[in-house]
């Protein structure tokens, strides 16, 4: 996700930071290698070129040219105003009852996809939505929804075969969704065309008008490039849109359709697809994006993943059992499990400050493929190898790897390294038990009364109460 820019950002920053003095030249210097880098990333010409200018004029005004750090300052504009132009207005979908949203773009751009990841983002949140198909254009999209709902168990709206009528289909469709019980958000999959066309735009109007709907989302892909700037102000113009959903965030490496769209039609990006998986679409929080394109991370959205991914009762057992140096392999495929949910390594790597070159430079799914490689071994274990580790002697090893197609090599290495975790755990319990006899204190300090274990300082927890 706006690989390409960041790197480049990144770059032209971390030499303006070591200017001492900060001048209109060097200014000059970095916004024109910035205005190269946006060009290059897709954003439109005339978004690139009024962005540095706002940029320009703040970055050479006497708060900054006095500052302590100049540098600082400028990258701290610039953070600022690319938060903006991501859409600092960003704002919650509007479900005021009858909560209904449709779902409007290009072939291609993910309507149907989104539609259904929106469906369980709502869901997860403690909602009831509805899909309803409205895409009487292509009939496999209609079996596409149906299946996606199945997945994530949430009732379907259905046309009858044939028809036509597209407001007929809406009105159908809201009366169906009224006599849903519970049902709080109806979500409308619409047709879409490979190029912009009049007579999708007057049908897409026709119902925009019946349902009256609080929000219309445009779904975009963020690979669009130059042409996402006339497919935005078309569909704007036409219907009036709310919101952006950009789709295929993760494959795209320049980016520059997200910063077009939000511009031409000061419509909020709020949602972005960043995964072929359904649990793979967010919020879009414009500040986090910011900060992850300057390479400042996104720690609080790091935290988030993990809260959503994490089971608190399996990893508060999980712990117990580390503590304990108790842990077999059955436990190193739970862990497994836990860590694959928050995505994939050089995602999460992105989210870290300072990081996310080191993220690019990783191999594609090179985390994902040792871990699977991980998973296959453990698998081929009995249950008894599983949980008594100890056990898998030279035959069985060789049996191993015969089962999880990998070398006698590959399986040793798993062995060691796991070995190698469990003996760093229990030198990590010995170490708690040693400071909880000497009352918690710090750097082996002998605690008030003298010896180790003297009163003064309650044995319990060591380490001042904390838990390893």
């Amino acid at each position: 996700m706006f690989s390409q820019l960041g790197d480049k950002l990144q770059d032209i920053f971390k030499d303006l930071r070591g200017q001492g003095q900060i001048s209109e030249t060097n200014v000059s210097d970095a916004m024109r290698q910035v205005r190269l880098a946006l060009l290059e990333a897709d954003v439109h010409f005339q978004v690139a070129k009024d962005f540095i200018a706002r940029i320009k004029e703040k970055a050479l005004g006497a708060d900054v040219l006095r500052s302590v750090t100049p540098g600082q300052q400028i990258v701290k504009i610039f953070h600022d105003e690319l938060t903006a132009l991501l859409g600092g207005d960003s704002a919650p979908l509007d479900l005021a009852p009858p909560a209904r949203v449709m779902m409007v773009g290009l072939n291609g751009a993910g309507k149907t996809t989104s539609s259904a990841k929106l469906a369980l983002l709502l869901k997860k949140q403690g909602r009831h939505p509805v899909l309803i198909a409205c895409d009487l254009q292509r009939p496999a999209a209609i079996d596409q929804l149906a299946s996606l709902a199945a997945q994530i168990d949430v009732p379907i709206f259905r046309p009858q075969p044939g028809a036509n009528d597209l407001v007929k289909v809406g009105r159908e469709a809201a009366a169906w969704a009224a006599a849903q019980t519970g049902a709080d958000v109806q979500i409308y999959d619409t047709a879409g065309r490979q190029e912009i066309d009049e007579p999708l735009v007057q049908e897409l109007r026709r119902l925009r008008d019946f349902l009256q709907p609080q929000e219309i989302l445009l779904v975009a892909d963020a690979a669009t490039g130059q042409q996402a700037v006339s497919v935005a102000t078309h569909f704007n113009d036409a219907l009036g849109i709310t919101g952006l959903v950009l789709t295929k965030l993760d494959g795209d490496a320049r980016g520059g359709a997200a910063l077009s769209m939000r511009e031409v039609t000061h419509r909020p990006i709020k949602f972005a697809g960043v995964g072929e998986k359904l649990e793979q679409f967010e919020t879009f929080v414009p500040d986090r994006l910011a900060g992850r394109i300057l390479g400042m991370g996104d720690i609080i959205g790091l935290v988030e993943k993990a809260a959503a991914a994490i089971d608190e009762d399996e990893a508060r057992r999980m712990e117990e059992k580390l503590r304990k140096a108790d842990f077999n392999f059955e436990d190193f495929l739970a862990q497994m499990k836990m860590v694959r949910k928050l995505g994939p390594l050089e995602n999460l790597l992105g989210m870290l400050p300072g990081m996310g070159k080191l993220a690019q430079e990783l191999p594609s799914g090179a985390g994902q493929k040792e871990m699977q490689r991980a998973e296959a071994i453990v698998l081929s274990m009995t249950p008894e190898e599983r949980r008594k580790p100890d056990i898998l002697n030279a035959k069985r090893r060789q049996r191993i790897a015969r089962g999880s197609g990998v070398t006698v090599t590959d399986v040793n290495q798993l062995l060691q390294q796991f070995g190698q975790m469990r003996k760093m755990m229990k030198n990590m319990g010995r170490m708690k038990k040693m400071m909880s006899r000497m009352g918690g204190a710090p750097g082996g300090a002998l605690p008030p009364g003298g010896a180790p274990g003297g009163g003064g300082v309650p044995r319990r927890g060591g380490l001042g109460g904390r838990r390893f």
